[in-house]
């Protein structure tokens, strides 16, 4: 089994409520500095096959219409 990291995250010029709610509660709290805010989620999962991680973003982790992915293989200690 292989270890892998799916991250997931808007693509760019869509709306992104959840990003933008926090980008303007950040300087409510005293943060500043901080811009273009997006929210995105991540999944690891093990995988026997890795060449089945792109079909399963594609099909199922991912909307690809909307979001970009990225997948990170990682050491099996990570």
């Amino acid at each position: 089994m292989i270890r892998a990291r799916v991250l997931i995250r808007p693509k760019a010029g869509i709306l992104d409520p959840q990003g933008e709610a926090v980008e303007r509660a950040l300087p409510a709290l005293g943060f500043t500095g901080a811009a273009n805010v997006h929210i995105g989620r991540l999944v690891e999962l093990d995988v026997e096959d890795p060449q089945q991680l792109e079909p399963m973003c594609e099909k199922l982790l991912a909307n690809p219409l909307i979001e970009d992915y990225e997948v990170q293989l990682l050491d099996a200690g990570s």
